[in-house]
């Protein structure tokens, strides 16, 4: 049963680093429960406001709705109960229902509403899709804003008139116009964070817009660093923001911009790289060449910030 009311959960999310733990998958490319059970308890022993499990770091899109009810499962079994564990809901509307309703039931506290898969969607589709989602259930819902789901200011005030548990507002477009608008039109009704790959290259412009908080990919392997980096960008330290950026973050972000679909794989081949190997990707994603890791985890190490334990 969850611990957090919606409200709650809002309050608790938009004040502090968010992330998404990689699945953890053995060589035949199955759900490796007890590698990823330890990736969780590690990455929930530090300062982290949430974890979505199964999401899209979590390659969500590769899980049947029965893995990701799991991996959520495993996930809320080995978070510290201050970390709130959300789930991810993707696919049609039937599929994403499926997943809140898994999600309640083996004990997250929210849920990240996926865009649906391939295809085109008009905003009253769009507004269907997460209105059935949010009265699936009695967790806090919030929207993944890019790729065929992005929601006029007009959609996510109609949500959040009809459904007290649609909490938050999640950006992977990165148009200032649109996120002005959306979030001059809802105010504090909903909290916002930040979803462009990577996230901390964007997170000290749009926190003037009112994103609050963001989703980190690298503190996966990169905890500390990670953390760090957020408490600069809260405080508003141009220069620490900078300093870091030029250090790790842009040219880590070249290396993920090698082919598609590395800002996932990247994440993986950083565990591989500090020694928490979580195993392959699932096709369509490619996993990093071996010189790629081999160059990122001289990347961490020349930064200085490898992991302390």
């Amino acid at each position: 049963m969850a611990q957090f009311s919606p409200s709650d959960l809002a309050a608790h999310l938009k004040d502090g680093l968010l992330s998404f733990p990689a699945t953890a998958f053995d060589q035949n490319r199955q759900v490796d429960e007890d590698r990823y059970r330890e990736h969780l308890a590690w990455q929930s022993s530090f300062d982290v406001a949430g974890l979505f499990a199964a999401g899209g770091t979590g390659e969500g899109f590769s899980l049947t709705p029965a893995e990701a009810a799991r991996v959520v499962e495993l996930a809320v079994a080995e978070s510290r109960p201050e970390v709130p564990v959300l789930a991810s809901a993707g696919g049609p509307t039937v599929q994403a229902v499926q997943n809140v309703e898994d999600a309640e039931t083996v004990g997250a506290e929210g849920a990240l509403v996926l865009p649906p898969y391939l295809t085109e969607c008009d905003q009253e589709g769009l507004y269907q899709h997460v209105s059935a989602i949010c009265a699936a259930t009695n967790i806090g819902i919030i929207v993944y804003n890019r790729a065929n789901a992005v929601y006029s200011p007009e959609t996510v005030a109609r949500l959040s008139d009809n459904h007290p548990n649609f909490i938050g507002f999640k950006d992977a477009i990165g148009d200032i116009e649109h996120l002005t608008k959306v979030v001059a039109k809802n105010g504090d009704r909903l909290f916002y964070l930040g979803g462009l790959p990577t996230a901390e290259t964007y997170a000290l412009p749009l926190l003037q817009l009112g994103m609050s908080t963001y989703s980190s990919a690298m503190f996966n392997f990169v905890p500390e660093f990670a953390l760090d980096f957020y408490s600069d960008v809260r405080n508003l330290d141009r220069a620490a923001v900078t300093e870091k950026l030029n250090r790790f973050v842009l040219p880590y972000g070249r290396i993920r911009d090698r082919a598609k679909g590395y800002g996932v794989s990247i994440v993986k081949a950083g565990l591989k790289a500090i020694g928490r190997d979580a195993g392959p990707v699932r096709t369509p994603l490619q996993d990093l060449p071996a010189q790629d890791v081999a160059e990122l985890e001289a990347l961490v190490r020349q930064a200085g910030i490898y992991p302390s334990h």
